[in-house]
């Protein structure tokens, strides 16, 4: 099922495992051809028969949910039949296609700096960005345009709207609302709520992070208080590679911290490993975590690998910006110059302690991975590439054998 939509007839189906869906080849090509914006691609109902196939392939590991029995696809496989119905809409990423009418964008206008500084990373103004930005926006309104999807966080069953509202962080004084996505530099987002709100002396205060004191969740608040500020304040997420974020939870939280190996690890271990009943969850290799998470429903994961999409409800919330892991520093202070915080306050400096993914590390891990397991889990975060215009792994022979 992940193949591209062919570009005409009789054209051969490319393997988006090996595409190269990074903006910069989108870049290189939109100077060859800008289309014209009656070309603009429309999805199709998402029950068409190759969406029931690509649907069909994950079927076994959806579970039956409601009173009738029957078997309810999961939101992403869902989604995942969505995109792939769109008419070219994941080979319009994978060209970098460009509208000539942009739409009002979810980062920064281009050209616009901020007055903070942007900590050396690439200007916003330069055409890799403008194209990551325009597919971000077009890919969006494209999916969150269906009919099936939510319109707003009371059309969400009870169990989403509580995942989604459990990770939306208010600050009244600045009026804006913070969807927090672990392993996404949120520990550092909230230092900064804690020093805007007078609870925190400064951003660079060594304390260990506690993640739930003097902070305020909208969940706790009442249906027409979460409302109001839902309309009415900045609204912002950032985002991250899938794979490296996967990566950077199962480094850390099999890696280093004791309670995690306890809690998952151990039955990881147990579960996928013959003989694995003495480990002591400190073991887990990176094929278990894999497994694990196919297995799992997305609904149900803990909130370091469960996927953006989940956390956050990007049709249901309608996000004034979308931030990139990847250039940190630069989108964190456009947001606090819109939210107006003080100026003293700046995005803090990665702690010396921390031991970022590189490309390297990622590519070593996937590539010693089994691709069918890769190729499986892509279905499960295939929202989380698709929406964010985020690349899907190379994992080829040729590729891994560089």
């Amino acid at each position: 099922p992940l193949t591209a939509p062919a570009a005409g007839r009789g054209a051969a189906s490319q393997p988006l495992l090996s595409s190269p869906l990074h903006p910069r080849h989108a870049a290189r090509r939109l100077r060859r051809r800008r289309p014209d914006p009656s070309e603009a691609m429309l999805p199709r109902s998402p029950f068409t028969g190759e969406v029931r196939r690509a649907a069909a392939s994950g079927r076994s590991r959806a579970r039956p949910r409601g009173a009738g029995g029957g078997t309810v696809l999961l939101p992403s496989m869902l989604m995942f039949g969505v995109i792939l119905a769109s008419s070219g809409l994941l080979l319009m990423i994978e060209k970098g296609i460009l509208a000539e009418v942009k739409p009002p964008p979810l980062h920064p206008a281009a050209g616009e700096l901020s007055r903070r500084g942007g900590g050396g990373e690439e200007s916003p103004g330069d055409l890799d960005y403008e194209v990551l930005q325009d597919i971000r926006n077009r890919t969006i309104r494209a999916v969150c345009r269906q009919r099936a999807m939510p319109r707003s966080v009371w059309e969400l069953p009870a169990g989403q709207r509580r995942t989604v509202l459990r990770h939306l962080l208010v600050s009244d004084k600045y009026r804006f609302l913070y969807c927090y996505v672990p392993k996404v530099a949120c520990s550092n987002w909230k230092r900064i709520l804690k020093v805007l709100d007078g609870a925190l002396e400064s951003v660079d205060v060594k304390l260990k992070m506690d993640h739930k004191s003097d902070l305020v969740f909208l969940g706790d608040m009442k249906p027409d208080e979460i409302s109001y500020r839902l309309k009415n304040y900045y609204k912002f997420i950032f985002v991250r590679n899938p794979m490296e974020r996967l990566l950077s939870a199962y480094r850390n939280k099999f890696g280093e911290i004791k309670e995690y190996q306890q809690k998952y690890g151990v039955e990881i271990v147990r579960r996928y490993r013959k003989n694995g009943g003495n480990s002591a969850g400190d073991d887990v290799t990176f094929s278990e975590f894999l497994r694990y998470l196919l297995d799992e429903e997305a609904e149900r994961m803990n909130e370091h690998w469960m996927p953006i999409y989940n956390l956050c409800q990007p049709c249901a919330v309608r996000y004034d910006f979308i931030g990139s892991y990847e250039r940190l520093n630069t989108d964190a202070n456009y947001v606090l110059e819109q939210v107006q915080s003080p100026s003293f306050i700046r995005f803090p400096e990665r702690q010396s302690w921390y031991k970022p993914v590189t490309a390297e590390t990622l590519h070593y891990y996937l590539c010693n991975t089994q691709r069918r397991l890769i190729k499986e889990l892509l279905l499960k975060y295939i929202l989380d590439f698709s929406l964010f215009a985020y690349p899907l792994p190379n994992i080829t022979s040729e590729f891994c054998r560089q």
